[in-house]
């Protein structure tokens, strides 16, 4: 649905931030009603944050099939066998969150999902000639964490890209890995972020090497040095506190960051665990060489909030925004509520994305709304402008209120 009336949509603002918020994302999308907080660590998404979410989710997809990657979805019960033949029934971290059936068997809500995909593959995948493969997952989470802290940055359930590549050699599985960074490093692009990838440790997921996507903020709970000469830079748990850049030597700068995604070259740690082999070329049978991406959507949503804001509210890019256009109606005037309705229908016909404020409040309420929310373009009508056959546009992320034409408005659009 490309428009919605402000007066039926299922969204409440708020005048004050949630008490306890910490992260400028966190009081934000609170504040706006994206989110709402059931318990510690997991959050129901209300129709503006969906229809962000949605757009997140999208762009991710199209990159991800790009890379030759194919959907799927796995469950999200994983059976305590599966866990246990790779030891992470009692190893992982944060441990799993488990549950039984009413026949007392046991499961792990996944938090990730190696085994379940190497549990497929071992299946599936018999010969060199069917890799090397990629599939991917847009699906619920759970870890069960020690501390949910900032809002979407760090929940208990959470909306998780992963994908998992396998290979019939480390030089395939390395060329597809580099892919992949380039791909997340045009997904971060399109959501109007600029991260680094930086080594770091592959913590209980293992393999042989990962990189971190990291966003740099201030309000970012990871740790990252900077080389500021050749670009290079690692996570603090993987190195310590090291000196100088080991590439170029040059000067090393600690940064707060935020975790944006994760890279991991998983080489032979589930295939071999869970005997997922392959025939070569000469009838040998060789463990299957693994790679696995994850992105977190919420927290990538999080990201941007921090990024892209002010003192009055989101700054939504256009590519993530819920809408392109916030229409305002500034009078309950009959020929003003004529003319925004002519408009909100002229620019669903050109398939632009409207959210018209049609609500009875007061012109000072509208506009706090407006930036709260952060649209990308705001369209005024009011008695004021339509005196002179006029309406007001405005950028969010501009000062600049420009008068235009309503009859030269559509050519301002593009679908």
């Amino acid at each position: 649905m490309g428009l919605m009336r402000q007066s039926q949509l299922f969204a409440k603002t708020k005048k004050e931030f949630l008490k306890g918020a910490e992260t400028i994302s966190h009081k934000y999308l609170i504040k706006g009603d994206f989110i709402d907080q059931l318990g510690a660590g997991f959050y129901s998404f209300l129709p503006l944050g969906f229809r962000v979410y949605k757009k997140i989710e999208n762009i991710i997809r199209e990159e991800m099939n790009g890379l030759g990657g194919q959907e799927l979805s796995l469950p999200s019960l994983i059976p305590k066998k599966l866990w246990e033949e790779t030891g992470r029934w009692e190893s992982i971290d944060p441990p799993l969150f488990r549950v039984k059936d009413r026949h007392n068997k046991e499961y792990g809500l996944g938090s990730t999902h190696e085994e379940v995909i190497t549990d497929l593959i071992r299946k599936r995948i018999k010969s060199f000639k069917d890799l090397p493969l990629a599939v991917y997952q847009i699906q619920n989470k759970f870890r069960n964490e020690m501390r949910a802290s900032g809002g979407l940055l760090r929940v208990r359930e959470f909306m998780m890209k992963d994908m998992y590549s396998f290979h019939t050699s480390e030089s395939d599985l390395m060329e597809f890995y580099e892919r992949v960074k380039q791909a997340y490093l045009i997904i971060f692009k399109k959501c109007g972020l600029e991260v680094a990838a930086v080594e770091a440790d592959s913590g209980t997921i293992g393999g042989e090497l990962s990189h971190e996507f990291m966003l740099l903020a201030g309000t970012g709970e990871d740790k990252v040095l900077i080389c500021s000469g050749c670009g290079f830079g690692v996570n603090v748990e993987k190195v310590g506190e090291l000196k100088k850049c080991p590439q170029c030597q040059g000067k090393l700068e600690k940064r707060n960051a935020i975790e944006s995604g994760h890279a991991f070259n998983l080489g032979i740690k589930y295939s071999r665990e869970m005997k997922a082999n392959f025939q070569d070329k000469d009838g040998k049978e060789k463990p299957i060489i693994m790679g696995c991406y994850g992105i977190g959507l919420g927290r990538l949503m999080a990201a941007i909030v921090e990024v892209h804001h002010d003192e009055k509210g989101i700054i939504w890019p256009e590519s993530a925004a819920p809408f392109k256009v916030h229409l305002l109606q500034l009078s309950q005037d009959k020929k003003v509520k004529t003319k925004a309705e002519e408009i909100y229908k002229n620019l669903e016909k050109r398939g632009i994305e409207v959210l018209y404020d049609d609500r009875d409040k007061t012109a000072g309420e509208k506009f706090a709304d407006a930036d709260l929310i952060g649209i990308p373009i705001r369209l005024v009508v009011s008695e004021k402008t339509l005196a002179k056959g006029c309406m007001e546009i405005k950028k969010r992320d501009e000062e600049k209120v420009e008068l235009v034409k309503i009859d030269k408005l559509l050519d301002r659009f593009t679908c």
